[in-house]
């Protein structure tokens, strides 16, 4: 698991292959990714925006950004969370994610980046 704190707010992530959804013969792996936000701070915040920067061990490399997690943007209140699972594509069996999401803090509308921690997708065979 990969765990980042920026500002008052812990990001873990725990990634999966999917066999299932994979097809190695047409370079076609996917993975699931579960996302931990944390807010260890004293007020409330809102996830507003995310930014990823997915890289493939075959070279690739793609910038994804947009609105929210998976159509929401939660308010986390203190001492409590948010989690989601979304997933990725790779044309080969391993790379790495990492990205940042734009928050706001309620209180006093301070809008700030948090850092999501860089996480490795590998599927199990390379781990052999």
């Amino acid at each position: 698991m990969a765990t980042q704190i920026t500002d008052g707010v812990k990001v873990s992530v725990e990634t999966v292959y999917q066999p299932e959804y994979s097809n190695p013969e047409n370079e076609h792996y996917m993975f699931a990714y579960r996302i931990t936000i944390e807010n260890l701070g004293d007020y409330s915040v809102q996830l507003l925006r995310r930014h990823w920067y997915i890289f493939d061990s075959n070279g690739t490399r793609r910038e994804v950004e947009g609105e929210g997690v998976v159509g929401q943007q939660p308010v986390i209140e203190p001492g409590e969370q948010h989690e989601y699972v979304s997933g990725c594509n790779l044309k080969s069996d391993m790379g790495t994610m990492k990205g940042s999401y734009q928050m706001l803090r309620e209180f006093d509308g301070y809008i700030f980046e948090v850092e999501i921690p860089k996480f490795d997708l590998i599927a199990p065979h390379r781990l052999n």
